[in-house]
């Protein structure tokens, strides 16, 4: 049984939630968003709260997920959401520009990462990179992505990882 569906999201000032049929519109400072809630679950909305409850028990799971997705398009739309990637490796650079992202990570050649809509990509340093958005599915894909270009090894811990990352380092071979 889901007793994450069972908690109310509340609506801050400045949010605004409009419903027509199954799609649910979130529209706050930093942007809007769009959803599609599940058959299987209701929704009802009373002043600045909204609860989420399934309407059989088959869906309680169902509704426990439509109620973190509603409530991380809230957060998203109000404060947004943010990854932070540490570049470990002699050489390896990063610099955003424009719509691009560029990488230097001891391949032969440079990467070319085109920045999606919805995302904002800063570098404050060669070495760090910012992934911003409202949507956090849409963050944390990007930050994915971007990790998978050359994902930290586990021998020199060389790489691009999450700044809160531990690489747990193996002991190279004995002679």
């Amino acid at each position: 049984m889901s007793r994450i569906a069972n908690r109310p999201i509340e609506l801050p000032k400045g949010v605004e939630f409009t419903r027509s049929g199954q799609t649910l519109k979130v529209k706050g400072p930093k942007g809007a968003l769009e959803m599609e809630l599940h058959p299987a679950v209701k929704l009802e909305q009373e002043d600045a709260t909204l609860q989420v409850s399934a309407d059989d028990n088959a869906a309680l799971a169902m509704a426990g997920t439509m109620r973190s997705l509603i409530s991380n398009m809230v957060e998203g739309v109000t404060q947004g959401f943010e990854k932070k990637l540490a570049l470990v490796g002699v050489g390896y650079r990063a610099a955003a520009q424009g719509k691009t992202l560029n990488l230097q990570l001891g391949f032969s050649h440079p990467v070319d990462f085109t920045i999606p809509d919805g995302i904002e990509i800063e570098t404050p340093s060669q070495t760090e990179i910012v992934v911003r958005g409202i949507d956090k599915q849409l963050v944390g894909q990007v930050a994915a992505k971007i990790r998978a270009y050359r994902p930290p090894e586990p021998y020199k811990g060389k790489g691009v990882r999450y700044a809160d990352e531990r690489v747990i380092m193996k002991e190279a071979k004995k002679a």
